[in-house]
């Protein structure tokens, strides 16, 4: 078999179409890897702005909010307030009735 210039021409068209064809697979990993790149550096950036809104968000929940223990506390001290009110009335009752006993009038001396 003899070599052609048709046969070389041939060969070097098929060449030329593999590597155009790698060199467009090439090019659209690039263009992935860009685009890859491009999202996570986003994502990176919203995960930072999303950290520093939660501790914003934790520090407004701590100054504003209680807890479970602190409101118990109050609910206890509040509870004992309202006891002593409630014996000073009760005791208020008593110094009431005493007051609308009839009391003994005595003879007055002149």
């Amino acid at each position: 078999m003899t070599l052609t210039w048709e046969i070389v021409a041939a060969f070097l068209v098929a060449g030329g179409a593999v590597a155009g064809g790698f060199w467009r697979i090439y090019a659209l990993i690039e263009t992935a890897k860009k685009d890859a790149v491009t999202r996570a550096e986003a994502a990176i950036a919203l995960v930072g702005v999303t950290r520093d809104e939660l501790a914003a968000h934790k520090l407004h929940v701590a100054e504003t909010y209680t807890t479970k223990a602190g409101l118990a506390e109050q609910t206890a001290q509040i509870m004992k307030a309202i006891d002593g009110v409630s014996g000073k009335i009760d005791h208020l009752n008593g110094r009431i009735d005493g007051l609308m006993k009839p009391t003994a009038s005595r003879a007055r001396s002149q």
